[in-house]
């Protein structure tokens, strides 16, 4: 489909002095040239748009690595926008209309001791996604090492969890690899569904049942005592 350039304002929300940049800077491709003064884009402009906006706002690319990635996009999953940016927010795990604390505004909020906040940060079980940002979510993992220590029980399956989830995601990371090395037009999107059911569906599909079986086995051990 093609549109005109203030429809393409339109639908992506980038001005159109923006967009004639992009084009300038070799990271979206000239429209194609009607007549003089006539020019229409497609949907290819648009995605690109999404892309490069997501990447500038959310991941801080500059233009030259942005750049770099279109250039090489045959050999990464990351050049789409419409799957690139619902698997980074998926992963982050942080809802919308989550509230945002600075380190110091987190401690005081949540009432957090900055001694044990350090601590879970160099052991990896608080990670807040960017830097001096924290939510809801680093504080239910300090809530729960609180609870650990009320209890007089170490938190050592936290710190488990965190070295299994290191190892794990360096598999995820060859598998992405592999998957970009066989990416073609054609299966592009195969390749995305099987990034997304494997990180959404198996991970937890395989690590729940199999803490189901152990724990299903240990109560019928204690039934049969």
């Amino acid at each position: 489909m093609e549109y005109k350039i203030s429809e393409l304002v339109a639908k992506t929300g980038v001005p159109k002095s923006t967009i004639l940049y992009y084009i300038r800077e070799g990271l979206l491709p000239e429209a194609n040239k009607i007549k003089s003064n006539v020019h229409r884009y497609n949907d290819q402009h648009i995605e690109l748009i999404q892309y490069i906006k997501y990447m500038q706002e959310e991941i801080g690319s500059s233009n030259e690595q942005i750049r770099f990635a279109l250039q090489n996009q045959n050999q990464s999953l990351s050049t789409s926008a419409t799957m690139l940016q619902p698997l980074m927010n998926t992963l982050s795990d942080i809802p919308s209309d989550a509230k945002h604390f600075t380190k110091e505004e987190f401690i005081e909020h949540y009432n957090v001791d900055a001694t044990l906040l350090e601590t879970l940060l160099n052991d990896g079980i608080v990670l807040p996604i960017h830097e001096d940002d924290y939510t809801d979510r680093e504080a239910s993992m300090v809530k729960l090492v609180t609870y650990f220590k009320e209890v007089g029980v170490d938190h050592n399956v936290l710190k488990a969890y965190v070295d299994h989830a290191k190892a794990l995601s360096e598999l995820e990371y060859q598998m992405q690899a592999k998957l970009c090395s066989v990416r073609d037009d054609e299966n592009f999107s195969t390749l995305w569904k099987i990034m997304f059911d494997t990180l959404f569906n198996a991970k937890p599909y395989l690590f729940n049942r199999n803490t189901y079986q152990v724990l299903l086995n240990a109560v019928k051990s204690e039934v049969k005592e």
